[in-house]
């Protein structure tokens, strides 16, 4: 029963669209049969008003050229004046494609010249040319020009000359009767029309016979007939430009030639043809029509008619089968939509207990305040890492409640630099650094915490934060710097031994012995060797921590610092090398580790100092430049030597040095350090042409207010503090390794009571040693 009732609306509206099909095809076969009918009717209806109107103005013609040749017999002594005043009716008729019409008189070869005076006394302005290969010759004298052409005065050409006209001529005057000529292109025409634009046309010719007992000829009246404008003036008339046609002539010799057209509009699919007689001459008619303008503005109708029956059939069809099909169609809707809704609860379902299972698996602490700072969510990453199970009621109480300092572990954590409270204020934070000490917390725990401002996607205003214990991570930082230091100083010990020996022999070498001065050249060499590698060494230890090392960013004023620098810089070139031309305009202050910012400002001054074409002046400038919010940046340009293009994109790159840095000192490693820091720091660094010669080096870092001073002042004794410790881990370091190589060395002893390896890690965070010498080599 349930199948029967599915398929009812489908036949059902099958049978609705087979109904309206048929009915739609019908109407439009129907309608398009009647409007064909109509354009067939209208069709023959103008062919039979173009014949009509061909035939009455062809009559027209005949009886008009005929009257005027009557008029003329009783005339034997015809002057223009008479000749004027009888063909103007002719003028004013408004003939058909009438081009002129003419007087023309038959003349013997010997009587040229007395027809000549003869006609000229009578009025016309005609000069005789007569063909000199013939006996008789035919003159137009008078002529009337029935278009719009300027009037001209006869040629005096010889008809006679012209075969087709004489023939014409000859056959009216021995007929007696009006005569119509094949279809040719006017003489005047051939003369003053451009080719393309010339007609074919016929020449009518009624002889002049004069009466009495014995009748003589006396002349021709000529008209000449233009096809096309008749054919087309005719169409235009009687079939308003909705019909095209051709005019066919039937020849003397039986042969048809199309001697006039007009095309009309459309692509004709209608035709009809009749013969129409003129004289002695057949004439076919052509005519030609498109359906659908013969129709009018109505030709579109079935289309329409099969196009909106369809679209109804369709659309009735489709009513049906949604009335018939509603019920079953709704119940199918709703089990659809319920086993989505299933679906999608089970997805959402599987979804929160994985991302349960994920904040629940993971190491990283999460915590999600709301708008006013209360606790939405935390995982118990979070909770193991603050140490303290209970949550305040506001976010007054955090700094107390979970023990929050900053780095240096005495200082509270002010409110608003919490990276929930700014992520609340829309402000993104990473890597913010605090110290954790509580009850659950007893040791204290270095905790780095990204904050970000939820979603809006969530629903409501919030923050959320992210933070990971890096104790131990500092720790082997320390224990990093520590190592390094101890390197260093292991490396440095030996050379600084061999340079005193070096300088020691050097000055003792007697001035006497014939290799003095190879002794003192090599020893210099020595020396310098030394030195080098002592550049290289300290070079390589702030290779190292300029990666490893904790950053402690503050205010910083880099004005003051490359004061400092520049005069450090001068004071090291020495007597024999110029004095460096420098300008130093202001420079916003940055937010960085003032040793590591004093790194890369000494680097790049230093660098501009020395790549210097030989006997050149140095030439330094350090500017601010245009950054990005947020951000400061500092330029550094030189009218050194320069850095070619194809080594810009690798000048930041480890040890790579251009050619023409090739005769000079250096590692390779300083812009490379210059990278890392100033990538520590959140900025960019870069090179470019100086436009006034020379290499333009730039870097960006965090911009900073100096108001910040207090807390840099404060910051600055704790990197005091924090140096003083390395410092005395870096010596307790030392005296173990010394203690345990003089063990290593004296059989019997052990290792002094006074001397405990320490595994205590220095206290804060921990910056690079601090070298010996003041002034590094640059690169």
């Amino acid at each position: 029963m349930n199948g029967a009732q599915r398929a009812t609306g489908p036949l059902l509206s099958v049978f609705v669209l087979l109904t309206g099909l048929i009915a739609t095809v019908l109407s439009a076969a129907a309608l398009y049969s009647a409007q064909r009918d109509t354009a067939t009717r209208e069709m023959s209806q103008r062919h039979e008003m173009a014949l009509r109107a061909i035939r009455s103005e062809t009559e027209r013609y005949h009886r008009l050229l005929e009257t005027l040749a009557a008029g003329l017999v009783n005339d034997p002594d015809l002057t223009w004046e008479e000749w004027d005043g009888a063909t103007a009716p002719l003028a004013d008729a408004r003939l058909m494609g009438a081009a002129s019409v003419a007087y023309l008189v038959p003349v013997r070869t010997e009587d040229v010249e007395e027809a000549q005076r003869l006609w000229r006394d009578r009025g016309a302005t005609v000069t005789l040319h007569p063909d000199p290969a013939l006996t008789e010759h035919y003159f137009g004298v008078y002529v009337r020009y029935l278009d719009d052409s300027e009037a001209v005065n006869p040629s005096g050409a010889d008809g006679a000359a012209n075969a087709l006209l004489a023939q014409t001529l000859a056959k009216a005057r021995d007929n007696r009767e009006m005569v119509v000529s094949d279809a040719y292109v006017l003489a005047r025409d051939r003369r003053d029309v451009p080719a393309a634009e010339q007609q074919k046309s016929f020449i009518l010719a009624v002889p002049v016979w004069a009466p009495g007992n014995t009748p003589h000829f006396q002349a021709w009246v000529t008209s000449s007939l233009r096809l096309g404008d008749f054919l087309s003036d005719i169409l235009i008339k009687v079939s308003e430009r909705q019909i095209s046609g051709e005019l066919l002539s039937v020849n003397a010799d039986g042969t048809r030639h199309q001697v006039a057209g007009w095309e009309g509009p459309g692509s004709p699919d209608l035709h009809r043809s009749d013969l129409i007689r003129v004289g002695d001459r057949d004439w076919i008619l052509e005519t030609h029509g498109d359906f659908r303008h013969l129709v009018g503005s109505g030709w579109y109708l079935p289309v329409v008619v099969l196009a909106g029956g369809l679209i109804l059939t369709g659309l009735l069809a489709w009513q049906v089968h949604v009335l018939a099909t509603g019920r079953a169609r709704a119940r199918a809707q709703v089990e659809a939509a319920t086993a989505g809704l299933r679906e999608a609860e089970g997805k959402s379902r599987r979804q929160a207990e994985l991302l349960g299972a994920i904040m629940t698996t993971i190491s990283d602490g999460v915590t999600v305040v709301g708008s006013r700072g209360e606790l939405l969510l935390e995982n118990p990453a979070a909770r193991r890492l603050l140490g303290v199970k209970e949550r305040p009621d506001g976010p007054q109480q955090w700094q107390e409640h979970f023990g929050v300092f900053r780095p240096d572990g005495r200082t509270p954590f002010p409110l608003e630099e919490m990276p929930l409270i700014r992520a609340l204020g829309g402000e993104s934070t990473d890597g913010v650094e605090v110290i954790i000490r509580n009850p659950g917390r007893p040791e204290g725990m270095l905790l780095s915490i990204d904050g970000r401002p939820l979603d809006p996607s969530a629903g409501e205003h919030g923050a959320v934060a992210v933070c990971r214990d890096v104790t131990e991570l500092r720790r082997y930082e320390t224990d990093l710097s520590i190592f390094a230091g101890v390197v260093a100083h292991d490396l440095k010990a030996p050379l600084s031994t061999a340079r005193g020996l070096a300088e020691l022999v050097l000055e003792d070498v007697p001035d006497g012995w014939p290799e003095s001065a190879e002794i003192r050249d090599g020893l210099r060499r020595i020396v310098q060797a030394v030195d080098r590698m002592d550049g290289l060494i300290e070079t390589m230890l702030a290779y190292t921590t300029a990666r490893h090392a904790p950053l402690r960013a503050v205010a910083v004023d880099p004005a003051a610092m490359v004061r400092e620098i520049i005069d450090e810089r001068i004071v090291g070139l020495g007597p024999d090398r110029p004095a460096p031309e420098w300008s130093l305009e202001p420079l916003p202050a940055v937010r960085a580790d003032p040793a590591m910012l004093r790194h890369v400002l000494d680097n790049l001054i230093g660098n501009a100092m020395k790549y210097v074409r030989p006997g050149g002046t140095p030439r330094v400038e350090i500017a601010a430049g245009t950054a990005e919010p947020g951000m400061a940046r500092i330029e550094v340009a030189d009218s050194g030597i320069g850095i070619p293009d194809d080594d810009k994109p690798h000048i930041f790159e480890t040890f790579h040095r251009t050619a023409a840095a090739a005769g000079y000192s250096g590692t390779g490693l300083g812009l490379t350090i210059c990278q890392r820091i100033v990538q520590r720091h959140g900025g960019e660094i870069g090179v470019a042409d100086n436009p006034g010669g020379g290499t333009r080096f730039w870097f960006t870092l965090p911009a900073a207010d100096l108001s910040e001073e207090p807390e840099m002042s404060s910051t600055d004794n704790s990197a005091a503090d924090d140096e003083d410790a390395v410092r005395a881990a870096l010596e307790r370091a030392l005296a173990e390794r010394a203690a345990m190589m003089e063990a290593a060395s004296l059989s019997g002893l052990v290792m002094p009571p006074g001397v405990v390896p320490s595994d205590e890690p220095a206290p804060g965070r921990l910056r690079a040693p601090i070298p010996e010498r003041r002034h590094q080599r640059q690169d």
